[in-house]
C-alpha cells in the first residue's frame, strides 16, 4: 500500500537473487532438507539457466560466508590465474580479447559451486542440479531484464559471424527478437547438466565436456588445453575485514579488488554522515570523494602485498585520505583500469545471498565478465563460454600488465559483515568495477540513515567513471546535482531512475537474537526474494 515492496522475512530460509525462478531453485533446496550451502549452488546452477547473458558454470567468482558449524568467516576464491597457453605477448589493448576464442579464460564457476556444497552442504550434487535442469528441459517465459539483454546482444554479435549461429540456435527460439514471455527451452544445457551430476565436475575439467569445449575454441583459433581444464582448482582464503558503525565487513582478499569498497568506508567512518540530510549535496560530495580516491589506490596497488595493504588500511594512511576529501578542492582520478576505459564497460556480473535455520551465511558474486562473455557456445552444450582475460591488463605500459600463469585481479567483493562476532548481513553486487562503488553507497543508506535493508538497496545510486564524470539516478533532486556540480563533480542525471549501471544488489540481513531472516533485491534488475 506504500508502493513498495514489503519486507521479507523468515526463521527458517532465505534466498536472495537476480532472478525470482533461481530465487526459488534455491529455496526448493531449502524445503527439501538442504542447507545455505546446496540452496547457493542451486541457485548457481539456476541462474545459468535463467541469466545465460550473465551466469555460467563457465564463469569464474568468489564466495564470502559465515559457516555456523565451525562459528568463522571463509572465503572461497573461484578466480584462476592466467592460463598457461595465454599468448599475452599479442595484445597490447583491451579491446584485442572483448569477444571470440581467445577472451576466454578459465572455468571457476562450477569448482567454486561443487567446492561449497560438498564441503559445508548435505545434498547430492544431482538433488542440487535438478532445478536447473527441469528450467533448461521444460523451459521459463523470459521476464523483461532478459527481454532487454537478448535483443540488445543478439544484433551486437551477428557482427561476428562465426559465433552467430551457434548463439541464435541456442537463445533465439524464433531466430529474431524475443518478447515478454518468450518460452526459452535449453535442450543442449540440460543435457549438459544432467551429464555433470551423473560424473561430478572433473566431467568438465578432465573429461568428454572439457575435450569438446577445448576443441571447438581451437576450431576458432584457441589456444585452451585440457591441461589448462585440469589446473583449475578453487582456494579457501583468509577474508580481509574492516570495520564500519559497528560491523566487521568481511571479504575476499587480493587479488580480488574488494579492498577498494573496505577503503572508501575506512574514509567515511571519519565523518557524521548521518547528520547531514540524506542525498543532500553534503552527503554525497563526501561519499563521491571517498570512492574516487579509494579507487585510485586500487589502480595505483592493483594487488597489494600484505604489508602494502595493511599500510593502505592503517590509521594513518586513511587519515591522510580524509583530509582529501576534507579539503574541497575536486578530485580528479580513474575509476576502471590503468588506461582510461574504452568505450561503455561491458561487464556482467551477478551476486546472490542465502541463509538459513541454522545460522550460515552466504554471499557469492559470479560473471561472465560481459553480456554472453566471449559470445561462444559451444555446439549442443548449451554453454556460452566467459571472456575474462578482456579483464586482464594487457595495456602497454601498465604496470599491472597480465602475463599467462598470472593471477587475475577481479572486481567482485561478496561480503559478510558480523556484530560482535556474529553474522548479521551477507550483500553482494554486480556492476564492474562499480562494483566496490555501489556497495559502499548502499552501506552508507543501510547504517548512517539506517533505512530498512529493501529501501537501503533501493536508494538512489551513481556510477563514477574515469576523470570526473559520474552518472546520478534521476531520483536525486535536480538541486543536489547543481550544487554537486559546482563543487566539481562532472555529474549528470541518467534519463531514468532505476538502472542496472548502479549494480543489482542482493541481501540476506540475519537478526542475531532471534534468528529471523530479512532479504532485499534489487529492482535495478529482475532481483527477487523468496522465504521459506
Amino acid at each position: 500500500m506504500h508502493g513498495r515492496r514489503p519486507t521479507m522475512s523468515s526463521r527458517h530460509g532465505m534466498v536472495a537473487a537476480a532472478h525470482p525462478l533461481a530465487a526459488q531453485a534455491g529455496a526448493r533446496l531449502l524445503a527439501q532438507g538442504g542447507n545455505a550451502f546446496d540452496a547457493i549452488a542451486a541457485t548457481a546452477a539456476a541462474l545459468n539457466v535463467v541469466e545465460p547473458f550473465m551466469s555460467s558454470l563457465f564463469g569464474m567468482g568468489s564466495a564470502t560466508m559465515w559457516v555456523a558449524a565451525e562459528s568463522r568467516i571463509r572465503v572461497l576464491d573461484f578466480v584462476p590465474p592466467i592460463q598457461a597457453s595465454f599468448p599475452a605477448e599479442r595484445f597490447s589493448k583491451r579491446s584485442d580479447l572483448e569477444r571470440g576464442a581467445l577472451s576466454v579464460a578459465m572455468p571457476g564457476n562450477l569448482a567454486g559451486w561443487c567446492e561449497i556444497a560438498g564441503r559445508y552442504g548435505r545434498k547430492p550434487l544431482s538433488d542440487i542440479l535438478a532445478p536447473a535442469i527441469a528450467l533448461a528441459q521444460g523451459g521459463f517465459p523470459l521476464a523483461e531484464f532478459g527481454v532487454d539483454e537478448f535483443n540488445e546482444q543478439a544484433p551486437l554479435l551477428k557482427a561476428w559471424p562465426e559465433l552467430y549461429p551457434a548463439f541464435a540456435q541456442a537463445y533465439l527460439p524464433d531466430g529474431g527478437p524475443v518478447k515478454l514471455g518468450t518460452l526459452l527451452r535449453q535442450p543442449d544445457l540440460a543435457r549438459t547438466l544432467s551429464e555433470i551430476a551423473a560424473n561430478g565436475p572433473d566431467h568438465l575439467y578432465r573429461g568428454a565436456l572439457g575435450e569438446r569445449i577445448v576443441a571447438h575454441l581451437a576450431s576458432l583459433g584457441g589456444t585452451m588445453t585440457m591441461a589448462d581444464l585440469a589446473a583449475v582448482a578453487p582456494r579457501w582464503r583468509e577474508p580481509l575485514s574492516a570495520s564500519y558503525r559497528g560491523l566487521d565487513i568481511h571479504v575476499p582478499p587480493p587479488t580480488c579488488e574488494a579492498f577498494q569498497f573496505l577503503l572508501s568506508l575506512r574514509i567515511l567512518e571519519g565523518f557524521e554522515i548521518g547528520a547531514l540530510a540524506k542525498d543532500g549535496p553534503e552527503h554525497l560530495d563526501l561519499v563521491y570523494r571517498a570512492i574516487r580516491l579509494a579507487a585510485g589506490i586500487r589502480i595505483a596497488h592493483n594487488n597489494p602485498s600484505p604489508d602494502k595493504l595493511a599500510e593502505i588500511l592503517s590509521d594513518a594512511f586513511i587519515e591522510q585520505l580524509r583530509a582529501r576529501v576534507r579539503d574541497g578542492q575536486p578530485i580528479t582520478g580513474p575509476t576502471e583500469q590503468w588506461t582510461p576505459q574504452e568505450g561503455e564497460d561491458p561487464a556482467h556480473t551477478t551476486s546472490f545471498s542465502v541463509g538459513d535455520a541454522e545460522g550460515n551465511l552466504i554471499c557469492i558474486t559470479n560473471s561472465l565478465g560481459a553480456p554472453f562473455g566471449s559470445g561462444v557456445v559451444v555446439p549442443g552444450t548449451g554453454l556460452c563460454l566467459n571472456n575474462f582475460l578482456y579483464w586482464a591488463d594487457v595495456q602497454t605500459g601498465s604496470p599491472n600488465r597480465s602475463q599467462a600463469g598470472s593471477e587475475l585481479p577481479m572486481c567482485m567483493s561478496p561480503s559478510i559483515s558480523t556484530r560482535d562476532g556474529k553474522p548479521v548481513l551477507a550483500l553482494g553486487t554486480p556492476g564492474s568495477y562499480g562494483i566496490m562503488q555501489t556497495q559502499a553507497q548502499a552501506m552508507v543508506q543501510y547504517l548512517d540513515f539506517a533505512l530498512p535493508l529493501q529501501e537501503a538497496i533501493e536508494a538512489p545510486r551513481a556510477r563514477l567513471w574515469d576523470g570526473r564524470f559520474i552518472e546520478a539516478e534521476n531520483r536525486i533532486a535536480p538541486e543536489t546535482i547543481a550544487e554537486l556540480q559546482r563543487r566539481g563533480h562532472a555529474i549528470e542525471a541518467f534519463d531514468v531512475g532505476w538502472t542496472m549501471r548502479c549494480g543489482g544488489m542482493q541481501a540476506v540481513a540475519r537478526d542475531p537474537a532471534t534468528g529471523v531472516l530479512t532479504g532485499a533485491a534489487d529492482p535495478r534488475r529482475d532481483g527477487y526474494v523468496v522465504a521459506v
